[in-house]
Formats: structure tokens, C-alpha cells, sequence
């Protein structure tokens, strides 16, 4: 069983990580669908997105939890029967799930060059200290756009835009954590949040 990383960011928060290595037909072996899901996963065009859905039943389990146990509101946030706060990402061959007392938001991406095009679309604020010719602009950029979809996820408002509304504060070298604000309808809101690089890989996980 795959479990890449267990994060404790405090006593109400645990953070999982998976690598998917195994196949399609070992993960459907390795959960309990409710009809809906499986009616989902099956669906699915790509193996890849499969993978990454059941992965994530995969994580439920360590925490503790079945599929039956997780269900959608109405804009497709995903919410637990028993109350607490769960956020879920998957990006190629890692899925992540945060579990926590407190709001949350997470999301994995893999390091693209690609993102260096699609910048401007999700940052303005930020160009102001980031420098295209540094060797580490590309994985600087993920970490943005990774914080920026984690207090999206987090945030859960529709309208939201991550250049509009989402500002992160500059990032030092060897820090894994950073300051990010949403600033939405003449409100403020303050938020710590943290970050890891694996396997070319960022993850970050924002909590209210």
C-alpha cells in the first residue's frame, strides 16, 4: 500500500500522500464503491483520472473512512458525514487528502515548464518579485499556483480569481511555509500556509 508521506500540521490536521503505482484493477480491488462512484470512475475517459479517484478511496481508508462516508455539496466541494473538514487533489501519480477540525484546501501539481505560459492568467501581485530568469522560477510558480488553489478549494466562493483575489507573499529559499491573503468584496482574510516539493512535485495544504 502506497502511502508516500503522513503530514501532522497540529493536533486537529493530518495530511496523506499517495503514490499511485498500482493498476486500475488492484485499486478497484482495494476499495468498497457506493453505486454512484462507481458509476463515476467508470465513466471516466482517461485511466490516469480512475487511478486518481480511487487512489483517493485508498487514502479514506487510512483515515479511517469508507467511500460511503464522503459526499459533494451543490459546487462539488466534498464534505464527511461525521463533520470534520476534508479537502482531496491528484495530479498524474500522486493524489493528496487533508482531514481536519478546521476549513482546509490542498492541491498537488506537477512542475511544468508549461506554467511559465499560463502565468499571467493567475498572477499579478506576484510578478512584482519573481524573476523569469532564475533557475527555480518554474517551481516557484507551481507553489503559487498550488497556495492559490488551496485557499480556492479552502475558500469555496464562486467568483473567486486567483489574480484577482488571492496574493501570496514573497517565498524565501528553504522555506516551506508562506503568507497568503484573499481580498474579495472589500474584505480581507489572512491565511498561513505550507508546502512541500517531492519527485517534481509541489503540495500545499492552506487551514482556516
Amino acid at each position: 500500500m502506497p502511502l508516500y508521506k503522513t503530514i501532522t500540521p497540529d493536533s486537529q490536521t493530518v495530511v496523506k500522500i499517495w503514490k499511485i503505482s498500482e493498476s486500475f484493477d488492484d485499486l478497484m480491488q482495494s476499495v468498497n464503491l457506493k453505486p454512484k462512484s462507481l458509476e463515476r470512475v467508470l465513466g471516466m475517459k482517461s485511466e490516469m483520472h480512475q487511478r486518481g479517484f480511487l487512489s483517493v478511496r485508498c487514502l479514506l481508508k487510512a483515515y479511517g473512512y469508507e467511500d460511503v462516508d464522503l459526499s459533494y455539496d451543490e459546487n462539488g466541494k466534498p464534505y464527511l458525514k461525521d463533520g470534520k473538514y476534508i479537502s482531496i487533489t491528484h495530479s498524474f501519480n500522486f493524489s493528496a487528502v487533508i482531514i481536519s477540525d478546521a476549513i482546509t484546501g490542498i492541491d498537488i501539481e506537477k512542475q511544468r515548464d508549461k506554467i511559465g505560459v499560463i502565468a499571467h492568467k493567475f498572477i499579478d501581485y506576484e510578478f512584482s518579485y519573481l524573476n523569469e530568469n532564475t533557475i527555480d522560477y518554474v517551481n516557484k510558480l507551481t507553489v503559487i499556483w498550488c497556495v492559490k488553489e488551496s485557499l480556492y478549494k479552502l475558500f469555496a466562493t464562486p467568483g473567486l480569481s486567483f489574480k484577482q483575489h488571492c496574493l501570496v507573499i514573497p517565498i524565501s529559499d528553504n522555506e516551506h511555509e508562506t503568507i497568503a491573503w484573499i481580498d474579495y468584496e472589500d474584505k480581507k482574510y489572512r491565511y498561513q500556509v505550507q508546502f512541500l516539493e517531492f519527485e517534481g512535485f509541489t503540495c500545499a495544504y492552506a487551514i482556516k
